[in-house]
């Protein structure tokens, strides 16, 4: 999470919305991270998640991602959930709740759902106060 949380800084220093991802593969060994860049690639699906699942997936020559650990410093959207849906990810660990926007356990529940084909494991709170705070501040400054 620490490794995402570094991206989700260098984002926010970037301009971009402070959301950090990282996929770790079944090894363990980390295959790739991302920041947030939607307004620097003019690319509404640049998010911290796809882009890392990206880098991965180019990364181990597969798209999908079966075993690999994705680290997300917020609660995914629903585009986010459903790329990690179909990466075939084993596990979504992430640190802040979206209680607007989140698709995987606050407002929609993509990455579990029993309709879908694939499920993964859900780990929610870890490094929770730190991945808000990076938000909060954030959205402090802009409203300045």
């Amino acid at each position: 999470m620490r490794e995402a949380l570094g991206a989700a800084q260098a984002a926010a220093r970037a301009g971009e919305v402070p959301v950090g991802a990282c996929v770790v593969g079944a090894d363990g060994a980390l295959l790739a991270a991302a920041g947030n860049r939607t307004r620097t690639d003019c690319d509404p699906t640049a998010h911290a998640e796809v882009l890392a699942l990206r880098a991965a997936a180019r990364r181990v020559g597969n798209y999908r991602l079966t075993g690999a650990v994705v680290y997300a410093t917020v609660e995914p959207c629903a585009m986010c959930a459903g790329a990690l849906v179909q990466a075939r990810v084993a596990r979504l660990v992430y640190g802040a709740r979206d209680e607007k926007a989140g698709a995987v356990e606050s407002v929609f529940r993509v990455c579990d759902a029993s309709s879908l084909n694939h499920r993964m494991e859900l780990s929610a709170g870890v490094l929770e106060r730190d991945c808000r705070a990076l938000m909060q501040e954030f959205f402090r400054e802009k409203r300045k």
